[in-house]
């Protein structure tokens, strides 16, 4: 699959850009991450020009209940894995929220896709408001 190690290093030596998948942890990502930077510092490629990005599930509820609740009912009947929930996914407060994307953003992602499984246009207004204008990025993406 997309996350084996021949995988992650063909990206770096054939693509422009590699995203981690929303299904994998953020420990995980990091460690994806350092294969795909090794690979591009290896094959002697600008990683300026190289962008790598992650898909992120989201849940902001101030009720972490409910929200891991909604976010475990949502993988259970998508990946057919409810407990994936809780591993890979960012729930809770808003200020969680960001504490937890902001970890994604310091293991090498200079882009998130945010993908929430409920309240889609709630979601949207929340993120644009209360957590992206928080979140920073060490090198954000240029083109």
């Amino acid at each position: 699959g997309g996350r084996h190690e021949a995988a992650l290093k063909r990206s770096a030596s054939r693509g422009e850009g590699w995203m981690g998948a929303g299904s994998t942890s953020t420990s995980q990502f990091r460690y994806h991450c350092q294969i795909v930077r090794s690979q591009l510092n290896r094959l002697g490629k600008d990683t300026g020009k190289f962008t790598i990005s992650k898909r992120v599930y989201v849940a902001v509820d101030d009720d972490e209940n409910r929200a891991l609740k909604r976010l475990t009912d949502w993988f259970g009947s998508h990946y057919g894995n409810r407990d994936l929930a809780e591993k890979v996914s960012v729930w809770g407060s808003a200020e969680k929220c960001i504490s937890g994307m902001q970890d994604v953003l310091d293991s090498g992602a200079e882009m998130l896709m945010f993908n929430p499984v409920f309240d889609h246009m709630e979601h949207l207004e929340i993120l644009t408001s209360d957590i992206i204008p928080h979140l920073k990025v060490s090198r954000p993406f240029k083109r």
